[in-house]
C-alpha cells in the first residue's frame, strides 16, 4: 500500500505538539477539578456568598472547557480518542450554560431545572460517555483494566469523577413542592469528590509523556 498523501498526513496529524499539548490540557484539569473542589466546599460549609461559589464554579468551569478543547487538539481527526475529546468538550460547553444561568436570581423550580439542571445533567452524561469511549480506547478496543499504563489511570480516575458528577448532577433536580434540590449535599459532596477525581487525573496526566510515531509526529495509541 502506498504511504499516505500529505493531505492525508495534515488531516490525521494532531493540530498542536504532544507533550505542549497535554501538558497544557493536565494543567487546565487540575485547575478546573481544584476550583470546583473549592466551590462545593464553600457551598457546603455556607462560609461565603452564593455569588463567590458560582464566580468559583465559573472559572473552573472556563479551565475544563479549555482542557477539553486542547484534547480535541491532540487527538487525530475522527479517532476514538477525537470522539471522547468532542463529547467532552460539549459536555463543558454544556456546563458552562448552567453555570452562567445559576447567577440568575428569583428563577422556579421549573425554570431552575430548565436553565440550570437539564444543561447541568445532559454534561454529567457526555462527561460519561467520553470516559467510556476513552476507556475502550485506551484497553486496545474495549474496556479493560491495564494498571501498567498510564494513560489508563489517567481515564479511570476521571470516569471515576464523571460517576460521582452525574450522582450529583441528579441530585440536583428542584423539586417542585419544595423549590429545594433533592439531596443538596449529595450535589456538594458528590461534586467535591468528583471534581477531585479530575484534579488528580489532570495531575497524573501531567506527568505522562506521550509518545510521537516518527512517521506523523503524533501521539501514538
Amino acid at each position: 500500500m502506498s504511504r499516505p498523501t500529505a493531505a492525508s498526513d495534515d488531516v490525521a496529524r494532531p493540530r498542536v505538539s504532544a507533550r505542549g499539548g497535554n501538558l497544557v490540557a493536565a494543567v487546565s484539569f487540575v485547575i478546573g477539578g481544584s476550583l470546583f473542589a473549592v466551590g462545593a466546599v464553600l457551598a457546603q460549609l455556607d462560609v461565603t456568598s452564593l455569588v463567590a461559589v458560582n464566580v468559583t464554579y465559573l472559572v473552573g468551569g472556563f479551565f475544563f472547557s479549555l482542557g477539553g478543547y486542547v484534547s480535541i487538539l491532540l487527538a487525530r481527526p475522527l479517532r476514538l480518542e477525537w470522539r471522547s475529546a468532542v463529547i467532552l468538550f460539549v459536555g463543558t460547553l454544556l456546563f458552562a450554560v448552567s453555570l452562567v444561568a445559576a447567577f440568575a436570581a428569583g428563577l422556579t423550580p421549573r425554570q431552575s431545572n430548565g436553565w440550570i439542571w437539564l444543561p447541568d445533567i445532559s454534561g454529567c452524561i457526555c462527561f460519561l460517555v467520553s470516559g467510556h469511549l476513552a476507556m475502550v480506547a485506551v484497553g486496545g478496543g474495549r474496556v479493560r483494566v491495564r494498571p501498567d499504563v498510564v494513560g489508563w489511570w489517567v481515564v479511570a480516575v476521571n470516569q471515576l469523577g464523571s460517576v460521582l458528577f452525574f450522582l450529583a448532577g441528579l441530585a440536583a433536580f428542584t423539586r417542585p413542592t419544595t423549590s429545594q434540590a433533592v439531596d443538596a449535599g449529595l450535589v456538594n459532596w458528590g461534586t467535591f469528590t468528583g471534581a477531585v477525581c479530575f484534579a488528580a487525573g489532570g495531575l497524573i496526566q501531567a506527568f505522562d509523556t506521550p509518545a510521537t510515531t516518527p512517521e506523523n509526529g503524533g501521539p501514538s495509541t
